[in-house]
Protein backbone atom coordinates (compact mmCIF):
# COMPACT_ATOMS: atom_id res chain seq x y z
CA UNK A 1 0.00 0.00 0.00
CA UNK A 2 1.09 3.76 -0.36
CA UNK A 3 -0.58 5.89 1.77
CA UNK A 4 -0.13 9.94 1.26
CA UNK A 5 -0.64 12.33 3.98
CA UNK A 6 -1.96 15.84 3.14
CA UNK A 7 -2.57 18.42 5.59
CA UNK A 8 -4.61 21.20 4.24
CA UNK A 9 -3.24 24.46 3.39
CA UNK A 10 -3.34 28.01 5.50
CA UNK A 11 -6.39 28.99 6.58
CA UNK A 12 -7.77 31.58 7.80
CA UNK A 13 -7.35 32.19 11.96
CA UNK A 14 -11.39 32.84 12.54
CA UNK A 15 -14.78 31.84 11.57
CA UNK A 16 -17.65 31.30 13.26
CA UNK A 17 -16.37 27.69 13.44
CA UNK A 18 -13.25 25.77 13.16
CA UNK A 19 -14.92 23.40 10.63
CA UNK A 20 -15.88 26.73 8.68
CA UNK A 21 -12.53 28.27 7.94
CA UNK A 22 -11.18 28.53 4.84
CA UNK A 23 -7.84 28.57 2.67
CA UNK A 24 -6.36 31.73 2.21
CA UNK A 25 -4.25 32.55 -1.06
CA UNK A 26 -1.01 31.66 0.56
CA UNK A 27 -2.79 28.36 1.51
CA UNK A 28 -4.19 27.93 -2.18
CA UNK A 29 -0.62 28.14 -3.74
CA UNK A 30 0.74 25.63 -0.78
CA UNK A 31 -1.89 23.24 -1.90
CA UNK A 32 -0.89 23.61 -5.19
CA UNK A 33 2.85 22.80 -4.58
CA UNK A 34 2.30 19.76 -2.66
CA UNK A 35 -0.18 18.95 -5.63
CA UNK A 36 2.38 18.77 -7.78
CA UNK A 37 4.57 16.13 -5.74
CA UNK A 38 1.63 13.85 -6.48
CA UNK A 39 1.57 14.08 -10.34
CA UNK A 40 1.83 10.85 -12.25
CA UNK A 41 0.39 8.79 -9.08
CA UNK A 42 -2.06 6.22 -9.60
CA UNK A 43 -3.74 7.73 -6.70
CA UNK A 44 -6.97 5.09 -6.17
CA UNK A 45 -9.22 7.18 -4.08
CA UNK A 46 -8.99 10.74 -2.54
CA UNK A 47 -10.18 10.33 1.87
CA UNK A 48 -11.03 14.17 2.92
CA UNK A 49 -12.28 15.52 6.16
CA UNK A 50 -16.03 17.56 6.42
CA UNK A 51 -14.27 20.44 7.51
CA UNK A 52 -14.15 23.59 4.54
CA UNK A 53 -10.33 23.87 4.13
CA UNK A 54 -9.94 20.00 3.84
CA UNK A 55 -12.43 20.12 1.56
CA UNK A 56 -10.59 23.16 -0.56
CA UNK A 57 -7.53 21.31 -0.53
CA UNK A 58 -9.03 18.12 -2.15
CA UNK A 59 -10.62 20.16 -4.41
CA UNK A 60 -7.53 21.98 -5.84
CA UNK A 61 -5.43 18.60 -5.38
CA UNK A 62 -8.27 16.56 -7.34
CA UNK A 63 -8.17 19.77 -10.35
CA UNK A 64 -4.27 20.07 -10.23
CA UNK A 65 -3.87 15.90 -11.22
CA UNK A 66 -7.06 15.76 -12.80
CA UNK A 67 -8.29 13.02 -10.95
CA UNK A 68 -11.49 12.26 -12.31
CA UNK A 69 -12.19 9.74 -9.27
CA UNK A 70 -14.75 11.14 -6.21
CA UNK A 71 -13.68 12.96 -3.22
CA UNK A 72 -15.07 11.24 0.00
CA UNK A 73 -15.80 12.52 2.81
CA UNK A 74 -15.40 10.67 5.82
CA UNK A 75 -16.15 12.08 9.61
CA UNK A 76 -12.99 10.38 11.36
CA UNK A 77 -10.22 12.61 9.70
CA UNK A 78 -11.68 15.74 11.38
CA UNK A 79 -8.70 17.12 13.64
CA UNK A 80 -9.10 15.43 17.07
CA UNK A 81 -10.27 11.91 15.13
CA UNK A 82 -8.80 9.01 16.49
CA UNK A 83 -5.58 7.38 14.73
CA UNK A 84 -7.24 4.00 15.30
CA UNK A 85 -10.41 4.92 12.99
CA UNK A 86 -8.46 5.53 10.49
CA UNK A 87 -6.46 2.13 10.71
CA UNK A 88 -9.50 0.31 10.63
CA UNK A 89 -10.73 1.71 7.33
CA UNK A 90 -6.98 1.52 5.88
CA UNK A 91 -7.36 -2.53 6.76
CA UNK A 92 -9.49 -3.10 4.03
CA UNK A 93 -7.41 -1.16 1.89
CA UNK A 94 -4.13 -2.82 1.82
CA UNK A 95 -2.99 -2.95 -2.46
CA UNK A 96 -4.77 0.71 -2.78
CA UNK A 97 -2.76 4.27 -3.35
CA UNK A 98 -4.84 6.49 -0.96
CA UNK A 99 -4.63 10.02 -0.63
CA UNK A 100 -6.13 11.39 2.87
CA UNK A 101 -6.47 15.31 3.56
CA UNK A 102 -6.82 16.16 7.18
CA UNK A 103 -5.50 18.38 10.00
CA UNK A 104 -3.00 18.51 12.71
CA UNK A 105 -2.51 16.85 15.35
CA UNK A 106 -4.27 13.90 13.67
CA UNK A 107 -1.91 13.96 10.46
CA UNK A 108 1.15 13.89 12.87
CA UNK A 109 -0.63 11.01 15.15
CA UNK A 110 -1.09 8.98 12.12
CA UNK A 111 2.18 9.30 10.74
CA UNK A 112 4.21 8.63 13.49
CA UNK A 113 1.67 5.83 14.57
CA UNK A 114 2.45 4.27 11.10
CA UNK A 115 5.85 4.37 11.03
CA UNK A 116 7.08 4.06 14.95
CA UNK A 117 4.64 2.22 16.44
CA UNK A 118 3.45 4.84 18.96
CA UNK A 119 2.26 8.03 19.22
CA UNK A 120 5.32 9.91 20.98
CA UNK A 121 6.69 10.57 17.79
CA UNK A 122 4.73 12.65 15.58
CA UNK A 123 5.37 13.42 11.90
CA UNK A 124 5.86 17.05 11.26
CA UNK A 125 3.52 18.36 9.34
CA UNK A 126 2.83 21.60 8.97
CA UNK A 127 0.36 23.41 6.66
CA UNK A 128 0.31 21.88 2.92
CA UNK A 129 3.20 19.31 4.00
CA UNK A 130 2.86 16.06 2.31
CA UNK A 131 4.01 12.59 3.35
CA UNK A 132 4.56 9.35 1.40
CA UNK A 133 4.48 6.11 3.43
CA UNK A 134 4.52 2.48 1.99
CA UNK A 135 3.83 -0.99 3.28
CA UNK A 136 2.72 -4.17 2.95
CA UNK A 137 0.18 -3.70 5.94
CA UNK A 138 -1.17 -0.35 7.03
CA UNK A 139 -0.81 -0.86 10.66
CA UNK A 140 1.28 0.68 13.69
CA UNK A 141 5.14 0.46 13.34
CA UNK A 142 4.63 -1.22 9.67
CA UNK A 143 4.87 1.51 7.10
CA UNK A 144 8.00 3.30 5.86
CA UNK A 145 8.21 6.86 5.39
CA UNK A 146 9.49 7.54 1.78
CA UNK A 147 9.09 11.51 1.67
CA UNK A 148 8.43 14.13 4.17
CA UNK A 149 7.78 17.55 1.89
CA UNK A 150 6.69 20.41 3.29
CA UNK A 151 5.76 23.67 0.68
CA UNK A 152 8.04 26.87 0.78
Amino acid sequence: MRLWLLRHGQAEPHAATDAARELTAHGRQEVRQAAKQLAGRPLTAILVSPYVRAQQTAELVRSELGFNGPLTTVPWLTPDSDPREVLKYLDERESAEVLLVTHQPLVGALGGLLVHGHRQEPLPMRTASLAELEGDIPAAGLMELLALIHPR
